[in-house]
């Protein structure tokens, strides 16, 4: 059986990440993919490096008729997400990889994205959308809510080991580095070429970044308490990849075999022998994620080091997962490629 895809936002990195996994699914036909200041126009004049593939032009989301789509992606603003979902059909899956449904609290929304949640309705049946702790949820979803790349980045590195119970809880810093295609496609000055290659920067210090929201949710419901984790991002001059350095306190060897165990039969998620650590590199474009521990010079305490690629297993890979699931289609389909290198 072949699948009817729709893909609202398609203009942007993540819509076009989209097009370029389905592209090759054996399941899913791309029907139909909406933008909005380039409606009207073919993926090839947008991306040219899609030129190659036979796709449905650009439209308007309201031109779409939605009664011959299976599963829809939406790769929109979170505000505009919340409003287009509630309009299109109960009877359409949907995967939607805004922040629009990842905190299940609307007080907790509103409290970091600044405006009232506008379809609590809605948040009230989403699914977080982790694919590797939310899997039997998923499956049965109508609805799942992608997380944040840097969130799920951090999650895999902590989440067994706070499960386990390995580590100190009110002791967690996670350092982390990202890509300056997480920033999105709109145009913004401190991403322009001169402004950001050669150097780097922090931003949303001091506990600011909205994905904190997503860890505060995930951890305190593993732990059965609250957990406050202490949050650095960091803006790199690089195109994709995300690499987040944990500092925790427990025994390092114990860190190690808690992740390696956990993540045994995950066909994404590889634990490397202890003390190897990995790079972004090595997941470039691809739906993996590596993870390093290590010992610190300082007894009692561990290194762990997540990296993936914030448009694929961060975002597109793994709403591509999720959609795979929905639709009871092995999980791995179409998201066994290698990484690209160099």
């Amino acid at each position: 059986m072949t699948y009817q895809i729709a893909i609202l936002g398609a203009s942007g990195y993540t819509g076009a990440e989209l097009i370029r996994l389905i592209a090759t699914h054996p399941y899913m036909q791309i029907a139909a993919l909406s933008a909005d200041r380039k409606a009207g126009m073919a993926m090839a004049e947008v991306f040219p490096f899609l030129r190659h593939l036979d796709l449905p032009r650009l439209a308007k989301i309201e031109d779409i008729d939605f009664s011959t789509i299976d599963l829809c992606f939406c790769a929109l603003p979170h505000g505009t997400s919340q409003e287009v979902i509630d309009k299109l059909p109960r009877s359409l899956k949907i995967v939607d990889l805004s922040a629009g449904f990842r905190l299940r609290d609307a007080a907790v929304y509103e409290k970091w994205y600044g405006a009232p949640h506008v379809h609590p309705e809605l948040q009230a049946e989403a699914v977080y959308g982790l694919t590797e702790f939310y899997r039997d949820e998923i499956a049965k979803a109508r609805l799942v809510a992608g997380t944040g790349c840097n969130a799920a980045t951090g999650q895999f590195a902590l989440r067994p080991l706070i499960a386990a119970g390995v580590i100190d809880l009110d002791d967690i810093v996670i350092d982390l580095k990202a890509g300056v295609s997480g920033a999105g496609r709109s145009l913004k000055e401190n991403l322009l070429h001169a402004e950001l290659s050669g150097g780097t920067h922090t931003y949303s210090a001091g506990g600011k970044h909205r994905h904190l929201g997503e860890f505060d949710q995930e951890f305190s419901k593993v732990a059965g308490r609250p957990v406050l984790v202490q949050f650095t991002p960091h803006l790199l001059p690089m195109n994709r990849g995300i690499l987040a350095t944990v500092y925790v306190k427990g025994n390092p060897g114990q860190v190690h075999e808690t992740l390696r165990e956990a993540y045994r039969t995950e066909p994404f998620l590889r634990v490397l022998p202890f003390g190897q650590l990995p790079s972004t590199r090595d997941i470039a474009g691809s739906n993996y994620c590596h993870i390093g521990v290590t010992g610190d010079r300082v007894p009692g305490r561990a290194v762990v080091v997540a990296v993936l690629d914030n448009l694929n297993k961060g975002s597109s890979g793994q709403a591509l997962q999720n959609a795979n699931l929905m639709l009871g289609i092995e999980e791995t389909t179409g998201l066994m490629m290698a990484p690209i290198f160099p």
